[in-house]
This record gives C-alpha cells, sequence and structure tokens, in this order.
C-alpha cells in the first residue's frame, strides 16, 4: 500500500486520466467513442488532430515512466519523439491500436509511481530537471490539458 504522499499522486493522475471526477472530461473519456476518420480529422491545415494528440500524450507517459524507472531511451512502441503523424490510410484498427497505446503507456507510468519510496519524490528524475515529484504532478497537467484540447477539437471538425 503506498504512502499517503503516493496516493495522492495517483489519485491525480487517475482523475486526469480516467476516472469520474468534477473537472468535466479526462484523457481517456476524450478519446471514448471516436471513430478513426473522426480521430484524424484536423482542425485547420497544419494543426494536430486528435490522433497524433492522442499518441503524444501517450508519449510523454513513456517519456516520464522512462525517467521515474531508468527505462532505456528509445524504447518506445513507436520510432521518433514527442509528435507523430496519423497513419494513411487510416483504419479503425490502426486508431484501437493508438488509444490502447495510451492505456498502456497510463498503466506503466501508474506502476511506476505506486513502486516509488516517498523518498524518492524530492529527487531529481534521470535525464530531466524536474523532480519526480513535480513530474507526476505534471503528467496529470499534461492530461486534463490534452483531454480540453481534444474536446475543443472535436467540436471544431
Amino acid at each position: 500500500m503506498p504512502g499517503p504522499r503516493i496516493a495522492l499522486l495517483l489519485d491525480a493522475l487517475d482523475e486526469a486520466f480516467a476516472r469520474s471526477s468534477w473537472h468535466g472530461t479526462n484523457l481517456r473519456g476524450s478519446v471514448r467513442g471516436l471513430t478513426a476518420r473522426q480521430a484524424a480529422a484536423r482542425p485547420a491545415r497544419g494543426r494536430h488532430n486528435i490522433w497524433e494528440l492522442t499518441v503524444h500524450a501517450a508519449y510523454w507517459k513513456y517519456a516520464a515512466w522512462r525517467r521515474l524507472t531508468g527505462g532505456e531511451r528509445g524504447s518506445f512502441s513507436l520510432p521518433g519523439s514527442n509528435w507523430f503523424p496519423s497513419p494513411s490510410p487510416v483504419t479503425e484498427a490502426a486508431w484501437k491500436g493508438a488509444v490502447d497505446l495510451l492505456v498502456k503507456e497510463h498503466g506503466r507510468l501508474r506502476q511506476a509511481v505506486a513502486a516509488l519510496p516517498a523518498s524518492a519524490l524530492s529527487k531529481v528524475t534521470k535525464g530531466g530537471r524536474e523532480t519526480n515529484v513535480r513530474l507526476i504532478r505534471g503528467m496529470a497537467a499534461h492530461d486534463l490539458y490534452h483531454a480540453g484540447q481534444i474536446q475543443l477539437v472535436k467540436r471544431l471538425v
């Protein structure tokens, strides 16, 4: 059972990602029920679509996991980093794969946070400049930021 500080961070991650909360749609909820075509639609030329936002969020969950665990750099499921183009042609199977990747990376991040001793929270992350606690809080904020962005993009396309 995690200590109270770790439990609070896990609560923040869970609310931002998939648990019901007062603030509105979380990240998992923002992509639930979308078709591949909807996820690939661009709000404007040169702007990110929901698909790209989803994989971007998965990538940063991976990056945070890697910093917390010392995981190998370059071990993300897709080649590249940060922003990944949506595939062409667009298929439902590929969209499901993108959402599954997001869910998988959230689970790995959550496990890494749950395994942290409270004493590690004030340490600077491996490969980063932030403390572990700040990285974890930032990941919850990152999820909420992109959840709101996805909700907006859904209304624009």
